[in-house]
């Protein structure tokens, strides 16, 4: 069984998050910078079992796209090329970023790795990714 490989796509640091095997888990990957982000799935595309890309979505509040989309339509595009085998999916990802700074303001970390973007990118990404497994069940 494949994993699911989840994005928080920003224009300078991308957030990622993976299942595990069994798609139950959610966990935080890693952030790379935006620059790398191709290479760096790759790389772990070649090296782990991966079934589907989740692409976070954003959206303004009456639904309509963000300004991002106009970099994440063309990013879904080439993963679809590059890994024609895997599924390439757009999840809305509406709250996520305000959702991982509550996550991580809850969890007891403190102020100064409350301040970590890296840190709320791959928070941001897990709960992408925890939100579409939801959706499939």
């Amino acid at each position: 069984m494949g994993r699911i490989l989840a994005i928080d796509y920003g224009t300078k640091r991308t957030g990622l998050a993976v299942s595990d095997p069994l798609k139950m888990i959610a966990g935080a990957l890693a952030t790379v910078p935006t620059h790398e982000l191709e290479r760096y799935i790759a790389k772990y595309v070649a090296e782990n079992d991966v079934e589907t890309i989740v692409l976070g979505k954003p959206s303004r509040m009456d639904g309509s796209p963000s300004e991002t989309m106009r970099y994440i339509e063309p990013l879904a595009g080439r993963l679809r090329s590059a890994y024609p085998d895997k599924r390439v999916v757009l999840y809305d990802e509406r709250f996520t970023s305000v959702m991982a700074q509550r996550t991580i303001r809850e969890s007891g970390i403190g102020r100064m790795a409350r301040r970590d973007k890296a840190l709320v990118d791959k928070v941001a990404a897990t709960i992408i990714l925890q939100s579409y497994m939801e959706s499939l069940q």
